[in-house]
């Protein structure tokens, strides 16, 4: 687990821009069971490829026109309870943090994955999730 003070730059990136932090597995389990409409969830993380792709990449996609109606985070290696029950949510893929997940009415309809988003730029993974948006939201 990671110290709060570490993490809290990093976590403000997605929550001082429309995201809900999710702290535990009740929140993130009454989310997902009981969603109406769309919801872009990110895995948040201490990676490089979190602060340089992922983040940056759903901030710039929710200026898109279509967009989900909520949005929330949970940060793996700080949200254990939480991300272990978001990734309840995203199987059947493999544990994968940074990860983004688009769900609609409680289904998952898009998942980038770590090798998703590793190695790529902000702009091409917010072109992804925006298409994904065009076509869900």
């Amino acid at each position: 687990m990671y110290p709060a003070e570490l993490v809290a730059p990093m976590s403000k990136e997605l929550t001082e821009n429309g995201f809900t932090g999710l702290k535990t597995s009740n929140e993130v389990k009454d989310v997902i069971e009981n969603m109406n409409g769309t919801a872009l969830l990110v895995i948040n993380s201490v990676c490089g490829c979190a602060a340089a792709n992922a983040r940056p990449g759903a901030r710039i996609a929710i200026m898109n026109d279509k967009k989900p109606d909520t949005l929330y985070t949970v940060f793996a290696g700080v949200d254990k309870e939480a991300t272990d029950m978001a990734r309840e949510f995203l199987l059947p893929y493999p544990p994968s943090s940074p990860a983004i997940a688009l769900f609609k009415d409680g289904k998952l309809v898009h998942f980038l994955e770590r090798h998703h988003i590793e190695g790529r730029s902000a702009g091409l993974i917010a072109e992804n999730l925006k298409e994904a948006f065009n076509h869900f939201c």
